[in-house]
């Protein structure tokens, strides 16, 4: 079981504008058969997880539709209102409480931290966080949610091209945002 965070970026390395839209992805060209493709990553999920502003804009632009089958964690200090018929718990505090739920609910199959950036980041910080996979689209924003606020080291394990997007997959390199190159050094032993 793998915890990922998987998302688009703008080439300056942001998730959404400063209003939260995301017309700028939307309008990009993308093979949902190709590689890297968000229907063939979302198979492998068994729970999510996203923050409130996340949860928020789908509600917008979805109203009562939930397009995702497995069970959902929403971070998020307000009170929100839940689809009816969705599999939806809100939670709120220590994101490694609510790693712990999903990794239970999940029945052995991959984590998804959906975003924001922030909510990735919080759980790197945990040590929670596996792998990074970035779609990035050719459009430069100004501004807006970044894409990971934090200092992480990470590997670069694939990279292909899908139509527009630069699409990428890194792994997280545990210990090393704190100068600790264990794991590398662990890996190059085993390979050398």
């Amino acid at each position: 079981m793998t915890t990922h965070f998987y998302t688009a970026s703008s080439l300056d390395g942001f998730i959404a504008t400063a209003d939260h839209s995301l017309d700028w992805l939307l309008r990009q060209d993308i093979d949902m058969e190709g590689p890297m493709a968000y229907p063939g990553f979302v198979t492998e999920v068994g729970a999510l997880v996203m923050g409130s502003s996340t949860y928020e804009w789908i509600r917008r632009h979805e109203g009562d539709t939930w397009n995702y089958e497995q069970p959902t964690w929403v971070l998020t200090h307000r009170d929100l209102t839940a689809i009816p018929g969705a599999d939806i718990r809100f939670a709120q505090g220590d994101v490694r409480a609510v790693h712990e739920a999903m990794t239970a609910a999940a029945s052995g199959r991959d984590l998804w931290v959906v975003g924001g950036g922030e909510l990735a980041g919080q759980f790197a910080d945990a040590g929670l966080l596996d792998e990074v996979w970035v779609q990035y689209a050719p459009v430069t924003l100004g501004s807006g949610a970044p894409l990971l606020p934090r200092t992480l080291d990470l590997e670069l394990i694939d990279v292909a091209r899908n139509r527009a997007f630069a699409c990428t997959r890194y792994r997280v390199l545990k210990g090393a945002q704190n100068g600790d190159t264990s794991d590398r050094a662990a890996e190059d032993v085993r390979q050398g």
